[in-house]
């Protein structure tokens, strides 16, 4: 998983967060890839309070995280949201 983190202007209507996903075909045919991407939604709502409040994110999923388990996925976007949290501070 990578992320992307770009938010330096703050748009007044902007004032929430905000999640894209990039799921490639490389991660499976489009059952598998909506699968990982409801387990990142899902991930990403558990985590978002780590999250600043004007924050935008893209995380892309490699072709990994189609037989990643649920606790790995969570771990590595739990790490990924502190390492953003830590960054906007």
């Amino acid at each position: 998983m990578h992320y992307l983190v770009l938010d330096e202007q703050h748009d007044d209507q902007a004032n929430h967060r905000r999640l894209g996903l990039a799921v490639s075909k490389s991660v499976g045919k489009a059952v598998t890839r909506n699968t990982v991407k409801r387990r990142f939604r899902v991930l990403a709502r558990m985590h978002e309070h780590q999250l600043p409040e004007h924050c935008d994110i893209v995380l892309r999923a490699k072709p990994s995280a189609a037989s990643a388990s649920f606790e790995s996925l969570d771990h590595q976007i739990a790490k990924c949201f502190a390492a953003v949290a830590n960054k906007a501070k």
